[in-house]
């Protein structure tokens, strides 16, 4: 009769990705693990990986009988976790899948604070901008920003940054300021590398969905290293304001063409669909949202805010000195 124990040894090393890895995860020696696989294939009668020096490998019996065992084995252990954790308070590891950039864009004192708040949980994140296999690799939950494919999975919103064009005082001041959305065709722009394909730039302004064709000097695959670039004056970027908060904020970015913005990017919190939310996970959902909707990671919208409503304050008191009407000057005689 096939063991159980050793089911749940495949799965943990297929997600780990290699024997080694598995046994660090279940403080148990590579090679006893790696034995149990075997009998565990000799069992089935059929090899369910294929071995080699530098990795390791699903035959099509192993990731069919992986897509089999490895939901009902997750039920088994978030239902082991549920009951420990009715008890009292979240605990347990969880293991994050985020963009290399994440922690670039929201403090890591925050991690501090969560397990200040829950010291029994620990937590592992998995840095990549591709998108992990939350069942294969085993995800508790993922944070991924801009527009998600359908699937099977839950996604929660957690925040909304609107995406405006911002650059340096440093180009402003060598190649001008451009006044219509036009202009920017003849400003140095920054883009993906995924150019030229993404060279269209639409934006929503005054008239409604509007398009210009930029031109890209250079691309960058992050928004983090657009954002760079555009701090030292490599051209003008189309960058999340929760983003460049801190630079317009310190003077080192500047807001242009404020009118016109491109349609806000999402960052959602993902995870596999289950009948009852491990509360640890849980717990860090609610304490991203709880920062985020206290405005903590998007400070950038209000300083745009408030920025647009210093340009509006000023246009305002310009248009209204033009349309007074000239003030006459008179010699006041002088009083003997």
């Amino acid at each position: 009769m096939v063991d159980l124990n050793d089911i749940s040894l495949f799965v943990h090393v297929v997600r780990a990705g290699s024997f080694a890895a598995a046994g660090r995860r279940l403080a148990m020696p590579s090679n006893t693990i790696s034995r149990r696989l075997q009998a565990l294939e000799a069992e089935l009668g059929v090899r369910l990986l294929q071995r080699s020096t530098r990795q390791l490998n699903m035959t099509a019996a192993g990731r069919e009988f992986f897509e089999r065992c490895a939901p009902g084995l997750e039920d088994i252990e978030h239902a082991s976790a549920s009951l420990t954790e009715s008890s009292g308070e979240p605990s347990g590891s969880l293991r994050i899948a985020a963009p290399v950039d994440f922690f670039d864009n929201f403090s890591i004192e925050w991690m501090h604070e969560f397990m200040r708040l829950y010291p029994k949980v620990q937590l592992e994140f998995v840095l990549s901008d591709g998108r992990a296999d939350l069942i294969a690799e085993g995800i508790d939950l993922a944070f991924r920003g801009g527009n998600l494919p359908d699937s099977s999975l839950v996604a929660r919103k957690l925040v909304d940054s609107h995406r405006g064009l911002v650059a340096s005082p440093r180009y402003l001041e060598l190649f001008g300021t451009p006044h219509t959305l036009a202009d920017l065709a003849g400003h140095a722009c920054l883009a993906t590398s995924q150019a030229p394909h993404h060279t269209t730039w639409k934006l929503e302004g005054p008239q409604g969905l509007e398009s210009v064709r930029v031109n890209p000097r250079l691309c960058v695959n992050t928004a983090q290293g657009q954002l760079r670039a555009a701090r030292a004056g490599l051209g003008i970027a189309l960058l999340p304001t929760m983003l460049a908060s801190e630079d317009l904020r310190n003077g080192t970015l500047m807001h242009i063409l404020p009118d016109y913005q491109r349609d806000p990017m999402g960052l959602y919190a993902v995870y596999v669909h289950r009948r009852q939310l491990p509360t640890a996970v849980s717990a860090l959902i609610e304490f991203f949202a709880d920062k985020l909707e206290r405005g903590i990671a998007d400070k950038g919208e209000q300083i745009c805010q408030e920025h647009f409503a210093r340009e509006e304050a000023a246009k305002a008191g310009a248009e209204k000195a033009a349309s007074a009407p000239p003030r006459r000057v008179g010699v006041e005689k002088a009083v003997v």
